[in-house]
């Protein structure tokens, strides 16, 4: 596939993401600090199941496509950074999700994706200590607008 049969379809999985009902899914997912198991399964049963299965499936999807070469992987993980934050999140748990979910291949394209990444232990360990630092940002602003408020 040439470069830019590559770059028209990252363009087009970008394009899907600026869908209205995937960005709203999208906010949901960027507050979800999961922290056992038990979090998702909370989440499957609650009304944001559908926020959580369409963000996860999306970037599952999209690692298919790249882990079967419809899209240059340079190229894919030049021009995104999502899927890993994603990844984040569900990593830590995924032995336990697959047994639980009694789905073996569960998010495996993202996985195989993500793993062949360079330093991918320390992107992840990266990544979620920015994340903590957003959460605990978000609760500082939360707090200061209850503050102000009463």
């Amino acid at each position: 596939m040439s470069k830019h049969e590559d770059a028209n379809l990252i363009l087009k999985l970008y394009d899907l993401r600026r869908e209205s009902v995937m960005r709203e899914a999208r906010a949901w997912f960027f507050n979800f600090n999961p922290q056992s198991v038990q979090d998702f399964v909370d989440v499957m049963v609650s009304d944001k199941s559908g926020y959580y299965r369409m963000v996860v499936s999306y970037w599952d999807m999209a690692a298919s496509l790249v882990n079967h070469g419809a899209i240059d992987e340079q190229m894919f993980n030049d021009a995104n950074g999502e899927h890993l934050f994603v990844f984040s999140k569900v990593e830590p748990f995924l032995p336990e999700l697959r047994t639980t979910f009694g789905a073996p291949q569960y998010l495996e394209n993202l996985e195989k994706l993500s793993r062949r990444m360079p330093n991918i232990d320390e992107r992840l360990t990266s990544m979620r200590e920015r994340i903590k630092q957003w959460m605990a940002l978000r609760e500082q602003r939360a707090a200061k607008a209850a503050g102000a408020e009463v």
